[in-house]
């Protein structure tokens, strides 16, 4: 190896030993399967190497610094561990079912890849004396589920969780403060932790496609800095509240989400930073008119969808005409425009005044909304006080005035 090349040291050859007794723990591991170390004997390779301790559970393997020699010794000028930036341990495509016992000191790596095994679990031990990563790659394992002790990792930034069989992910991924991606893709979560979005302020990227998910947290509104939201391939059946909160988003993927997906909030259309929106594949029948206010959006997909509003020819013509078309709507100067009713209707509608004055509607006695004034009797149509004395008993069978009785 050059200089400036990292090596695994291992308790079982004597040569690969540092000679310098007063660095007791070794910094760096790297499990390269492309480069071959000529002085590993019947091991052959690095790759083999490891792969011969783990069969034979050989799991002790100390790391040494950048800039170690073949020989063990340090480059010119470092005399300090401290100098060292950047520590990785790379443990991937081992097919491990368990991780080795470590002897070296895991506070000072930075980087760790478990990813391409087949990992159950992880030792919560393990993951507590994280305590510097910043990187921690687990994909592609058989894990269902995370150590509560990943809350411990205040400095970790990226946590790529994809391809495991993981059903929920621990609350104490919350106090992950620095995290800015988490992808936790083909997973079978039901649901994310609640409360996720009030603590993870810092995250940049949300990607958990290919889940089981039937709705975001409502504290996504919170997450500030995202950038990219990837949700498809799940049964989400609508969109949390408050999205125009996210003013730095600038991808939204929700298609595929098997038909589930109906509506989009009004919110939707104040994403002012939004480049990109997949909305492919789902129920969708009416764009939000504020979609007309997406002056940023250049790429959007809406195959799939059963719109009528805007119709799908029209999105198809060009984004411009589209946002033409809904901003129209949304100021009240489209084709289709509802016209304004005045206030007369209104009150004839629910009854304000009195069916009889109103030919053609229903009488006042019936069961209706609002007010209604007693019934209108037209004196026309009723018969005068004399025309009923006529036909008063009285009068016919009483003798005529003019009869000889009354001489």
């Amino acid at each position: 190896f050059a200089s400036n090349c990292s090596y695994v040291c291992c308790h079982t050859c004597c040569s690969c030993r540092l000679r310098f007794g007063r660095i007791k723990h070794s910094l760096q591991v790297s499990l390269n399967r492309y480069i071959d170390r000529p002085d590993v004997g019947e091991a052959g390779s690095m790759r083999d190497m490891a792969e011969r301790r783990s069969r034979h559970g050989h799991g002790h393997a100390n790391v040494v610094p950048f800039g170690a020699g073949a020989g063990g010794g340090l480059q010119h000028g470092e005399h300090d561990q401290e100098k060292v930036k950047e520590k990785k341990l790379d443990m991937s495509g081992l097919s491990m079912d368990t991780i080795p016992h470590l002897t070296t000191s895991l506070g000072h790596i930075t980087t760790l890849d478990l990813s391409n095994n087949n990992l159950e679990s992880i030792p919560e031990s393990m993951i507590a004396r994280l305590l510097n990563v910043v990187v921690l790659d687990v994909r592609s394992n058989q894990l269902k589920s995370l150590p509560n002790s990943i809350g411990c990792l205040s400095k970790l930034r990226v946590l790529n969780v994809s391809g495991n069989l993981l059903q929920s992910l621990p609350a104490t991924i919350e106090e992950c403060r620095a995290l800015e991606e988490l992808n936790a893709n083909f997973n079978q979560l039901t649901r994310l932790p609640d409360t996720l979005g009030f603590e993870l302020h810092s995250l940049r990227r949300l990607s958990v496609n290919s889940n089981k998910l039937t709705s975001l947290p409502f504290s996504t509104s919170h997450m500030t800095a995202l950038r990219a939201l990837d949700a498809r391939l799940n049964c989400i059946r609508a969109l949390p509240e408050g999205l125009e909160n996210l003013v730095n988003l600038e991808v939204l993927n929700v298609s595929q989400n098997f038909h589930f997906l109906r509506e989009l909030p009004y919110g939707l259309g104040l994403l002012t930073s939004l480049r990109e929106l997949d909305i492919s594949y789902n129920s969708i029948s009416v764009l939000p008119d504020s979609m007309g206010c997406l002056a940023k959006l250049n790429k959007f997909s809406a195959v799939g969808n059963p719109l009528v509003c805007p119709p799908m020819d029209i999105v198809e013509q060009s984004l411009d005409a589209m946002r033409t078309y809904l901003s129209s709507r949304m100021n009240g100067t489209g084709v289709n425009a509802k016209k304004k009713k005045g206030w007369l209707p209104r009150m004839v509608k629910y009854n304000t005044f009195s069916a009889r004055m109103t030919p053609g509607r229903k009488s006042a006695h019936d069961n209706s909304e609002g007010f209604s004034m007693s019934d209108y009797h037209s004196l026309n149509g009723s018969a005068s006080p004399g025309f009923l004395s006529m036909l008063s008993p009285r009068r016919l069978f009483s003798p005529r005035r003019d009869s000889p009785k009354h001489h």
